[in-house]
């Protein structure tokens, strides 16, 4: 593994979870799925990983809001955003929020990879792709 610490990935879409899954599986991360911003505020060891793959638009709560109820409850936990629904509203937002990167699916391996890296090496440096 290329990082001791896990990658948690959450998104509504199962299809999408096992892909990044298996995206980051093969390229020695590791990573654990949530599929709903619930079941993610449920794990018990959230601040223990190195970054969260975080969608802007799960069902029940908003991935912006829920990087807002983690910020609020102490949690330093890097955010990568992720969406299909792009605007620059949503961007800004989202990086008003507190994110590293902000990527817009379908997203290229190597933007996620360049953003989980800054995630690992400088987590209030923000990036757009």
């Amino acid at each position: 593994m290329l990082y001791d610490k896990v990658i948690f990935v959450v998104d509504d879409d199962i299809s999408i979870l096992r892909s990044i899954k298996r995206l980051l599986n093969a390229s020695g991360f590791s990573a654990e799925v949530f599929d709903s911003a619930e079941s993610f505020r449920d794990c018990a060891a959230r601040d223990h990983g190195l970054c969260v793959v975080l969608d802007v638009n799960l069902s029940a709560t908003c991935g912006i809001e829920l990087k807002r109820q983690l910020a609020a409850s102490g949690s330093a936990l890097p955010v990568i955003f992720v969406t299909a629904n792009d605007s620059e509203h949503t961007r800004r937002t989202a990086i008003d929020a507190g994110c590293v990167a902000f990527l817009r699916k379908p997203f290229p391996a190597e933007s996620l990879f360049d953003a989980i890296h800054l995630a690992a090496n400088e987590p209030f440096h923000q990036l757009e792709h």
